[in-house]
């Protein structure tokens, strides 16, 4: 396995463990689970703050609400797998922004 191969690898496991945990803690903050339906609100203080832990939660919320629906609703298996294509791709960006970030803060060794 190729370096390159490993750092992707860990961006999309550090992706899905930072949106677990964002969403974890404003569940634990609010005691209501996080929506995308936050942002459709109407132009308000709360709307544009719910849009970066939206942005950073979004693999979870997409995979909690993909399953559920595959559960309840027996969604057919081809949208399931291309919500988690999708939810996979979000996690491995939000890991390489996250990296990039505290590599540039000097926390992580290049």
């Amino acid at each position: 396995m190729t370096p390159e191969s490993v750092q992707m690898l860990l961006s999309v496991a550090l992706g899905f463990a930072i949106a677990g945990l964002c969403s974890s803690a404003y569940q634990l903050a609010t005691d209501r689970l996080p929506t995308f339906g936050m942002i459709s609100t109407g132009p308000s203080a709360a709307a544009v703050a719910a849009v970066p832990l939206l942005m950073l939660s979004a693999p979870f919320l997409i995979m909690r609400n993909t399953l559920l629906g595959r559960q309840q609703e027996g969604r057919r298996f081809e949208f399931v797998f291309l919500a988690t294509v999708i939810a996979g791709f979000w996690s491995l960006m939000s890991g390489i922004v996250l990296v990039a970030t505290l590599q540039a803060c000097g926390v992580l060794a290049a």
